[in-house]
């Protein structure tokens, strides 16, 4: 999962601050059930009681923080647990599922999709600048809590395959595993700013964990004429 703001790309590079990606997430994620809840005449009181449920739930799950990225990562997926404990009473299962995932995916949605094509459009080399910018996610934003596998990582592919997901693990831990494509959604967001024919390059996700496969396919292919030989 990429989210990030206007300010994470500075000079066309990726400048992590978790701390405060985590905090913008969820106050958008829960300002957006808020909404919601308003919206459906649902009780006041909801909002309130999935705040509570989430410091619990976090309390609850702490036992499953392997380092600092999964600190964080921890936080975003127990807010999709608690918003859908507190609102799946008063909504069915397919309706509560539906809006968690647009709280998760929506609000930072365009700001996501036009910071990534803003860095991409500023780069020499796009492919190598979303490769570096995978690269120093994997290390600084998932952590050891995902295990990932690069079949081939070269100038012209970067194959990255994920065989475990902390998010995935949260959610099985919290009896909620249909809220993983939830989760795999929100790429969706950095995903539509890759303009093959405009960037040189072009994204394949073949299949997610969260959809049931053995692991999430993210292949990045470049996809302009290779530099003629010197030779």
């Amino acid at each position: 999962m990429m989210t990030t703001d206007h300010d994470t790309f500075g000079d066309g590079g990726y400048t992590p601050n978790a701390e405060r990606d985590t905090a913008l997430l969820l106050e958008a994620f829960v300002a957006y059930i808020a909404d919601a809840v308003r919206e459906r005449a649902l009780p006041d009181h909801l909002v309130g009681d999935l705040t509570a449920l989430h410091r619990e739930l976090e309390d609850a799950n702490a036992h499953l923080v392997d380092d600092e990225p999964s600190r964080h990562n921890l936080r975003i997926t127990l807010a999709l647990v608690a918003a859908y404990r507190i609102l799946l009473p008063h909504l069915d299962r397919e309706d509560t599922i539906a809006l968690v995932r647009d709280a998760i995916v929506e609000p930072l949605g365009a700001i996501t999709e036009a910071a990534t094509a803003a860095m991409l459009d500023a780069a020499p080399d796009p492919f190598a600048a979303i490769v570096a910018l995978s690269k120093s996610r994997e290390e600084k934003s998932f952590g050891r809590a995902f295990t990932f596998v690069r079949p081939a990582d070269d100038d012209r592919r970067y194959l990255l395959d994920i065989h475990r997901c902390f998010y995935h693990d949260v959610l099985v831990a919290n009896s909620a595993p249909e809220l993983t494509p939830a989760m795999c959604a929100v790429d969706l967001n950095w995903i539509r700013a890759i303009d093959p024919n405009r960037h040189g390059l072009r994204f394949d996700r073949a299949g997610t964990i969260g959809h049931g496969d053995s692991h999430c396919a993210f292949h990045f292919h470049r996809t302009d004429p290779p530099e003629p030989s010197r030779d």
